[in-house]
């Protein structure tokens, strides 16, 4: 590998870390959003107070059961509201308490999930500023190699291939990255779509 292109390694490096910190309130937050740690409750319910229901919708195996399905993210919207219109209008009595709980287990469910895809985004954040620091040792390490008297041409070789592969994944890893990223908004906007569903159907 030429020196030209150690160099655009080193700065291909840089490029991929640079946004690694995009708010400094939270170094290790890789994303251009804001991070907001955890959803508001008044951001995405205008319906009656919770009180008892953040507790007891665990109890309610029908509840229970609705909100694994509406809130993991490979049931479609659509369906998922469907599901939970066609569950609350079928109910005769307790239509508001069921309403309540089954929003209640969506909020505390959709919060845990969440928070858990942000955990994962600052976790690889620090990975990849390891792998970058690593990077960059070792591209001064190549330039070593390459300006001795005599330098070991298998050795180069050798550097440069890892160095060609180690950044790649970097690439890769701040593609997939960027992807995630999108992910606690997606989470934000389908709690606040079937909130909007849960409340239409018990006024």
């Amino acid at each position: 590998m030429k020196r030209a292109a150690t160099m655009f390694v080193l700065l291909a490096t840089m490029h991929s870390t640079a946004a690694l910190s995009a708010d400094p309130r939270y170094p290790d937050w890789p994303c251009a959003q804001a991070k907001v740690p955890e959803i508001s409750l008044a951001a995405v319910w205008e319906g009656p107070p919770l009180d008892e229901a953040s507790k007891k919708w665990k109890d309610d195996p029908r509840v229970t059961a609705l909100v694994a399905r509406v809130a993991a993210r490979r049931t479609p919207l659509d369906q998922a509201e469907k599901e939970i219109a066609d569950f609350l209008s079928g109910l005769s009595d307790g239509k508001k308490q069921a309403g309540l709980m089954l929003f209640a287990g969506l909020f505390d469910t959709l919060n845990v999930e969440r928070a858990s895809v942000m955990k994962g985004l600052e976790r690889i954040t620090r990975k990849q500023r390891d792998a970058a620091d690593k990077i960059r040792a070792e591209t001064m390490k190549l330039h070593e190699l390459q300006d001795t008297p005599q330098p070991d041409q298998t050795k180069i070789n050798e550097l440069a291939n890892q160095l060609t592969w180690e950044t790649r994944i970097l690439e890769d890893r701040r593609r997939i990255t960027k992807f995630v990223c999108e992910v606690p908004t997606a989470i934000d906007q389908r709690l606040f779509a079937l909130a909007r569903i849960i409340q239409q159907q018990i006024g």
